[in-house]
């Protein structure tokens, strides 16, 4: 299907406003019942950098703001670090609300089981192959390998609160 074909959708504006040229689409925010889990898997699992820490204790809870980075180039002034996250695409924010860890019935909605809604966020890495391989010696939670269904070419992990990441490659899966 063309770019044409698509701007021309029910609702689909061809010529976005100019006053929209320089948007960014910045972040996804996840609620994450235990952190250090989240950040381990986040950080050592799909190669995020933790470029910010926000606590808000008087309301119980803490951002954790994430960004598939090289960490060279996060700045180290505080200042200088906010506002240059706020202009990077991509970031992940995981909210904590303090104490959901201690809780062994508490779960957040994955979005994925009725009533269905959020659905996943996406990381594209370089070789999918490889990268699965990687997540299975990790013993990495699959909603989808890449041998399972008519969809060879991308993958599902789970996080763990049950999140799905879709894995997926920019050029062609050789063998698709």
């Amino acid at each position: 299907m063309s770019l044409n074909d698509l701007n021309t959708f029910p609702g689909v504006t061809a010529s976005p406003d100019a006053s929209t040229a320089k948007f960014v689409f910045n972040h996804t925010m996840l609620r994450v019942k235990d952190i250090t889990a989240s950040l381990d898997f986040y950080t050592r699992v799909l190669g995020f950098s933790l470029v910010e820490k926000r606590d808000f204790p008087e309301a119980e809870f803490s951002l954790y703001f994430l960004a598939l980075v090289d960490k060279a180039q996060i700045p180290q002034d505080d200042a200088a670090r906010n506002v240059w996250m706020k202009g990077i695409p991509g970031v992940l924010e995981l909210t904590h609300n303090h104490g959901t860890e201690k809780d062994p019935e508490f779960a957040y909605h994955n979005g994925n089981t009725d009533p269905r809604g959020f659905g996943h966020i996406c990381i594209s890495v370089p070789d999918v192959k490889v990268a699965c391989a990687r997540f299975e010696e990790l013993g990495v939670d699959f909603q989808k390998r890449l041998t399972d269904g008519r969809m060879k070419s991308l993958a599902f992990v789970k996080d763990p609160d049950g999140y799905w990441v879709e894995i997926i490659q920019p050029t062609p899966v050789s063998g698709d």
